[in-house]
């Protein structure tokens, strides 16, 4: 997979969606109100940048004073041992991303400048005009600064069964044991027991709907 540079006019844009996602996302946390706030804006901005530009100070420090708040989690970062899990969503027939997984992909591209360590795994085939869900998902977190040695393409899945078996061999191929799942909302729930099924621990789900929805069912997160 090519590696490709990031313009600024790409920057601008990730500055764009990931101020959108900081603006948008909120959640409940054990009953309390509780604005969920990924410390991966701050990554995400400082990695893609251009050489030499200077650090996003406003929007740093807005994140380093929330963050202080108590009652306030942030999403975790994982070692190299948790893969991060992105499940595949129908592509349109000239084989372009319906706005359904570019959601998803958004969600993925936090978790994955959170935890630069960890592998991300792409799941889903059914090819659309000679390309596959998981290629289309692969080239886009490639090009806003994933890289290409991160990322695995599972190009064979077609249901959600699939998607988690298929993952689970890639997995351990790979000597990841652990996994950040990641769906729509409506989704997850069909998801986590496939996944389970395939006897894949999953540590932590995230969705673009709710972010980060912890599984605490599956173990909770430290």
């Amino acid at each position: 997979m090519r590696e490709v540079p990031v313009s600024d006019d790409d920057a601008t844009s990730l500055r764009e969606v990931t101020m959108d996602w900081f603006c948008t996302h909120r959640t409940l946390c054990r009953g309390a109100a509780a604005l969920v706030l990924p410390a991966a804006l701050i990554a995400t901005i400082v990695v893609t940048a251009p050489s030499g530009a200077a650090a996003p100070d406003p929007l740093i420090g807005v994140v380093d004073s929330i963050a202080g708040i108590a009652g306030i989690e942030l999403p975790a970062t994982y070692g190299p041992e948790t893969a991060i899990v992105v499940l595949g969503y129908g592509l349109l027939p000239d084989g372009t991303m319906r706005a359904e997984l570019g959601n998803r992909l958004h969600a993925a591209l936090i978790q994955a400048y959170m935890s630069p360590e960890s592998p991300v795994i792409v799941t889903g085939g059914n090819p659309r005009n000679g390309v596959t869900e998981a290629q289309v998902m692969a080239d886009w977190l490639n090009v806003r600064g994933i890289a290409g040695h991160r990322l695995h393409a599972e190009t064979e899945a077609g249901t959600t069964v699939q998607n988690a078996e298929f993952s689970a061999r890639m997995m351990e191929a790979l000597g990841v044991h652990k996994a950040v799942l990641i769906t729509s909302a409506d989704h997850m729930r069909r998801a986590l027991d496939n996944f389970l099924a395939a006897g894949i621990p999953v540590v932590a789900t995230m969705t673009p709907d709710v972010a980060p929805l912890w599984a605490q069912p599956y173990g909770t997160v430290k």
